[in-house]
């Protein structure tokens, strides 16, 4: 299976290189061609257009910041739609608007191909590793069709159902992942307030029902005062913005979220929309005048899992 990659940002740089690494025969493009230069000079080939790229694989990946740059990656000039043929994959891992990845499948349908929404969770760290968690949105044949595929960017890999309801779920999930940010970003400062040595308060929170993903990560990178997770202020916008139309469509009356938009919204005002994510305690920092270091925590966070063949995860009803 011949598979093109579009879009080798922080995720998708990272998703490409496992199947390179992986004996993959991969094509790949991306708006800045310094940037694919790395995976021409390990093997992979160059693609002048999307079309060029859809005509000659199986598979197109593409993972991308915004729904709007997955529609013109498709829909342009060049692009996609204009040589999908029967039997082609179209597997879309950006996270994106449900209702956008159905508009898009319906017109690679009507072709005779086939659309996957297939979004990621687990961090750009263990994206580098193969040891992410992915979703997948399709009809079952062609899951079992990509699940060799997925399997070796991916350790946990979901069958969620049809298309776009894989994107749905990994809004929530990034939705729960910002509420645990602004609440872990509310306790570190409350600690350091209240006279607490914030390695011994990271601890407390790591051992007890406190803890989370998120704390063991993000809390990591806060204290070492790198917030570095190759992720910024704008995209947290656009996911939890994601996240309330979808619970607007459904008629739930949210009252965490639009207060969370508003502490987003307000961080991109002061510091940037291009402002890595967990800077957003800086607006506490800033009120307080308290400054949340600690000693002995890592600029940024690796992936120690060795990497393993992945696996299909089954739900249990």
């Amino acid at each position: 299976m011949k598979v093109g990659f579009i879009g080798l940002g922080n995720v998708g740089g990272k998703l490409a290189g496992s199947l390179l690494r992986n004996g993959v025969e991969l094509a790949v493009r991306d708006l800045d061609r310094q940037t694919a230069e790395p995976f021409l000079t390990r093997g992979a080939l160059w693609a002048e257009t999307p079309a060029d790229m859809m005509t000659t694989c199986d598979v197109v990946i593409t993972c991308l910041p915004s729904p709007a740059a997955s529609a013109a990656v498709l829909e342009g000039k060049e692009g996609l739609l204009g040589a999908i043929a029967p039997g082609k994959i179209w597997l879309e891992m950006s996270t994106t608007d449900a209702r956008e990845v159905e508009r898009l499948g319906a017109l690679v349908a009507a072709k005779g191909g086939h659309a996957v929404d297939c979004p990621v969770s687990g961090g750009c760290h263990r994206a580098d590793t193969g040891n992410i968690s992915i979703f997948a949105g399709c009809e079952r044949a062609v899951f079992e069709r990509i699940l060799p595929l997925l399997t070796v960017m991916g350790r946990r890999v979901l069958h969620t159902g049809p298309l776009g309801s894989a994107s749905v779920l990994k809004v929530i999930t990034n939705y729960l992942a910002t509420a645990n940010l602004i609440s872990c970003c509310e306790a570190l400062v409350t600690a350091k307030a209240a006279g607490m040595d914030l390695a011994t308060t990271y601890e407390a929170i790591r051992i007890s029902s406190g803890t989370s993903f998120v704390h063991e990560t993000e809390s990591q990178v806060i204290l070492n005062g790198s917030r570095d997770i190759s992720f910024t202020m704008d995209l947290v916008a656009k996911d939890i913005g994601l996240f309330q139309d979808i619970a607007d469509r459904a008629g739930v009356p949210l009252e965490i979220s639009p207060l969370m938009i508003d502490i987003f919204r307000d961080g991109i005002e002061r510091y940037g929309p291009r402002e890595l994510s967990p800077n957003i305690i800086r607006r506490l920092e800033e009120a307080t005048g308290l400054r949340i270091l600690a000693p002995g925590f890592p600029p940024e966070m690796t992936d120690d899992e060795p990497e393993a063949p992945g696996r299909e995860v089954h739900v249990t009803r």
